[in-house]
């Protein structure tokens, strides 16, 4: 590393750093203005809000990055811009793609940042910060649980009520199992008042119950009453009997793996809001490459007279693309877009632009200009 790429690193991360920090301690500002009557009505512990805000920080992280980067960017390059720097280096015989190749590693190793957190992390984090507010406003602490849950194996044609499943320790109560034939006849019905899950054995353990046998015409043919019984060969774990209902926006990628795997017989339209968020799972962090491409380009200027015309720019181009993800994602979960397209299309087409501006800023063009006839 060069004395040169030290010196457009540190006029960027010092921006950076204020802009991350402080996008933090305001979301921290507004969400603690915004709850803390819940908090003393709950009598909510410092450990409690401690857990609380700390599940929230991979959340904040993956959307101050972005930003962040667009804002300091834009600062450290126009302020070089105006004492004349960028032009020292580009007369010492310095490319603009030279100049700006720190700052787009930098921007590759913000995006496997954005990547590490968006995994898993800033996806739970939402859930998380509604479950928990429910309970310290209820007074309680309890794991997350689902009640009145209907679930359907279609694969083995077995169809799950539950009346309480317990997420945190693998627990459901009152559960009744109807198993049916290829022929959708019902064969065997099971009535449980406890139902254990062990994750290393992957087995179930069904307990005080019965198990019912129907023949044929659908008349009962034998029943059994069950103390305990165990079952190691049925593919259903609690996760995926939760699953069914879980939304895309709160599962990390591993579990909108799972999800795809075992739900794979759901409709397509079913399917579609998973796919399509296991796909922006992944093209979320090029957005920061993104940005670096969009920003540089219009941070660099020759005159002190075109400054602000470039930051308005890059700051558009940016919201612009923010609402266009956002447009071509809801139409991805609603199947009017492939799962895919809806993912990558605007990454993808903005990336696109911002190597035409870079271009026009490295071979020293003038961007080209939207000419309206009866305003010229």
């Amino acid at each position: 590393m060069t004395i040169l790429d030290r010196y457009v690193l540190t006029k960027f991360l010092v921006p950076f750093a204020y802009c991350l920090l402080g996008f933090i301690a305001i979301w921290f500002i507004f969400d603690l203005a915004d709850n803390l009557p819940d908090f003393l009505a709950g009598k909510a512990s410092f450990g409690i809000l401690f857990q609380y805000y700390q599940s929230q920080i991979p959340q904040i992280i993956v959307m101050s990055i972005p930003t962040g980067m667009m804002l300091a960017l834009l600062y450290a390059l126009t302020a070089m811009s105006r004492k004349n720097e960028i032009i020292s280096m580009l007369g010492a015989g310095l490319s603009v793609e030279r100049i700006l190749a720190p700052l787009v590693i930098v921007g590759a190793l913000l995006g496997l940042v954005t990547f590490y957190f968006n995994a898993e992390g800033a996806p739970h984090a939402e859930a998380t910060k509604k479950q928990m507010l429910r309970d310290i406003k209820r007074g309680k602490t309890k794991d997350p649980y689902l009640s009145g849950h209907l679930f359907r194996n279609r694969e083995d044609n077995r169809t799950w009520y539950v009346r309480r499943l317990e997420l945190g320790n693998n627990r459901l109560w009152q559960v009744q199992i109807v198993q049916q034939d290829k022929d959708w006849n019902i064969t065997d019905q099971y009535y449980f008042d406890r139902v254990d899950y062990d994750p290393v054995k992957k087995e179930w353990i069904f307990n005080w119950g019965k198990h019912v046998e129907y023949g044929p015409d659908g008349t009962i043919t034998h029943s059994t009453s069950i103390w305990e019984r165990r079952n190691n060969t049925w593919s259903e774990t609690p996760w995926r009997i939760s699953s069914s209902v879980m939304n895309p926006d709160y599962l990390s990628i591993y579990e909108l793996d799972d999800y795809l795997l075992l739900n794979g017989d759901f409709p397509k339209s079913r399917l579609a809001p998973y796919l399509t968020h296991w796909h922006y799972r992944y093209a979320l962090p090029f957005v920061c490459i993104v940005v670096v491409l969009l920003a540089a380009p219009m941070g660099i200027v020759y005159s002190r007279r075109g400054v602000l015309a470039g930051v308005m720019i890059a700051i558009g181009l940016f919201f612009s693309l923010v609402f266009v993800s956002s447009l071509f994602i809801a139409m991805g979960k609603g199947d009017k877009l492939p799962a895919a397209v809806a993912a990558w299309g605007p990454i993808l087409a903005y990336l696109a632009i911002g190597w035409v501006l870079l271009w026009f800023r490295s071979t020293n063009r003038d961007f080209p200009t939207l000419k309206i006839p009866w305003l010229n």
